[in-house]
């Protein structure tokens, strides 16, 4: 039996690759994760940060990794991947209001070299993601179309650090926007076509994305990458599991961190260089090279 989902939502899950929305925080938990986020924010000089300092903060914070680990949330992915559960990365997605920041066409399983594609995003919004402030948009249905070509670091004003777009043609005639409250949350599959556009709100488009799989996914470059425990038991061994920051000092969690990502980040460049590579004869058809 499933936790929380109905049989009928994860059949609509497989079918279009999404569901939206769900609840996952109180109005007072919303607003206790926004003042720690933003407490951070200020105690490493000031927003914007660097997009590094938003990414894998669960493995820095006490708060994130509370966050992460949302039991509304993990009852969720749990009725779609299982229950031995890994947090591959987190990251915050923020779109100051005003700004051209955009995130184009793209597929989240095209740099994080995850087999077989079963990873699950959860995206939950701390502030609201309406049309106006840029939620997302998919492309329903489109984990059906199989893993496509995309162009690293063509897209300025990315909110996403990789920058990059599907450079290939795509059947865009079924999109569904999805919408969330402050609060609510998402979750997508790792081969859906989704973007968002500018925040054209009064307030800043808060969203924290997690990137969840089943602990018997492996990782197929070079690197044996890091994760984290999330539920459940880790009977593969595929990932180093990264430290808890709730069981350790300030000092030892920053240089976690700055070790965490930056083996996440020569895991996602050899990847960017592999696809690349694998899909080289488009990229001369494209002009792209």
């Amino acid at each position: 039996m499933p936790n929380v989902l109905t049989d009928a939502q994860i059949a609509q899950y497989k079918r279009e690759n999404f569901l939206a929305p769900f609840p996952a925080l109180t109005k007072a938990e919303t607003r206790h994760y926004r003042d720690c986020l933003e407490n951070y924010e200020r105690t490493q000089g000031g927003a914007p940060l660097e997009p590094w300092q938003y990414r894998k903060l669960h493995v820095r914070e006490e708060w994130a990794a509370d966050l992460v680990r949302i039991p509304r949330v993990l009852d969720a992915v749990e009725d779609l991947i299982g229950p031995d559960i890994l947090i591959f990365n987190a990251t915050f997605f923020i779109k100051n209001p005003g700004t051209d920041q955009i995130t184009a066409w793209h597929q989240d399983a095209t740099y994080f070299g995850m087999q077989p594609y079963e990873h699950v995003t959860a995206w939950i919004a701390l502030s609201e993601a309406s049309a106006e402030s840029g939620c997302m948009n998919f492309v329903v249905g489109s984990s059906g179309f199989g893993q496509l070509y995309h162009a690293p670091q063509t897209v300025a004003g990315s909110v996403n650090h990789g920058s990059q777009t599907i450079a290939e043609p795509f059947d865009d005639t079924n999109v569904a926007a999805a919408p969330l409250k402050a609060g609510e949350f998402s979750f997508h599959h790792t081969l859906v076509i989704h973007s968002s556009e500018p925040n054209r709100s009064q307030d800043r488009r808060i969203g924290f994305g997690i990137s969840y799989i089943p602990a018997h996914v492996r990782h197929v470059g070079s690197y044996r990458m890091g994760a984290s425990h999330a539920r459940g038991e880790d009977r593969y061994g595929h990932f180093e599991i990264e430290p808890d920051p709730r069981e350790l000092d300030a000092t030892t969690n920053a240089k976690n961190h700055e070790a965490a990502y930056r083996r996440y980040r020569e895991g996602y460049d050899e990847q960017i260089a592999a696809h690349k590579a694998a899909y080289a004869d488009k990229e001369e058809i494209n002009g792209t090279t």
